[in-house]
């Protein structure tokens, strides 16, 4: 049977695309972005983001900042928010996730403001208590986000995930699943060398977010996208949570899409 790509269908009020492959769902993903932020910038002349970093976003960034792929985007009007840090990697480690984004976003665009989260800094409830501020100055209007092998949405792994959480920020200890995906991302060679805490941003944040966009390529993330899609509204996979979000869409390719029963 010939498909026609996309397969669109929902779960639940989740929009769900799957796609041929994870080049082409990081073009459709980027270009659907860049609309939202347009339509955004707009609507009210600026808009905030919060961007994920990790190699799952690759291809979506790259195709984000192209112009000619995501269209022209107003960058300058646009403030940046990154959702997690390893606890004590400096900004210019090449592990922290403020150097991925440096690299996958920052250096190709001219953001109008970049939030970081200074995960290096002993005085981490400051830190939070900071970030908290500056979350809270107007709506999230768009989240770029993945999911990881375990269900997390930043770093909510399970056992730390509260749909209900009452802060926007706050440290957590990383399970053992989350932290040998650090391994298997290649971004840490061995799992000895992965941090074991980090200061991650709360399931509330997502969940009130006006439009999310998550990109989630590769057979490692099938269990993760079935569990998402097709188990049970919990935080033992905190991205269910997406399937309660009204202006969420979640683009798959064809290896993380491999357990979900989808009819064309």
């Amino acid at each position: 049977m010939t498909v026609s790509w996309p397969i669109r269908f929902r779960a639940e009020s989740l929009a769900v695309e799957v796609h041929a492959d994870r080049r082409q769902l990081g073009l459709h993903a980027a270009r659907a972005a860049g609309q939202m932020l347009r339509e955004i910038i707009k609507e009210q002349s600026y808009a905030r983001a919060i961007f994920a970093c990790a190699p799952s976003q690759n291809e979506f960034l790259a195709a984000l900042t192209d112009p000619a792929v995501a269209g022209p985007i107003a960058w300058e009007r646009v403030t940046a928010f990154h959702m997690d840090e390893y606890i004590g990697l400096a900004a210019n480690d090449p592990r922290s996730f403020r150097s991925y984004l440096g690299e996958h976003l920052l250096s190709r665009v001219s953001i109008g403001k970049f939030y970081p989260i200074a995960g290096e800094r002993a005085d981490w409830e400051k830190v939070c208590a900071d970030y908290t501020a500056r979350l809270q100055e107007a709506p999230i209007d768009l989240i770029c986000l993945g999911i990881g092998e375990n269900g997390h949405l930043a770093f909510n792994d399970p056992p730390v995930a509260n749909f209900n959480d009452p802060v926007l920020i706050k440290r957590v200890a990383l399970d053992d699943a989350c932290r040998r995906q650090q391994v298997n991302d290649r971004c840490f060679p061995t799992l000895a060398e992965v941090p074991h805490g980090a200061l991650s941003l709360t399931l509330p944040v997502f969940r009130d977010a006006r439009r999310l966009s998550v990109h989630v390529p590769g057979t490692r993330k099938a269990a993760a996208v079935k569990a998402t899609l097709n188990g049970p509204w919990s935080t033992t996979c905190p991205a269910s949570l997406l399937r309660q979000h009204a202006a969420a869409t979640l683009y798959l390719d064809m290896d993380s899409a491999a357990g979900v029963t989808v009819r064309p």
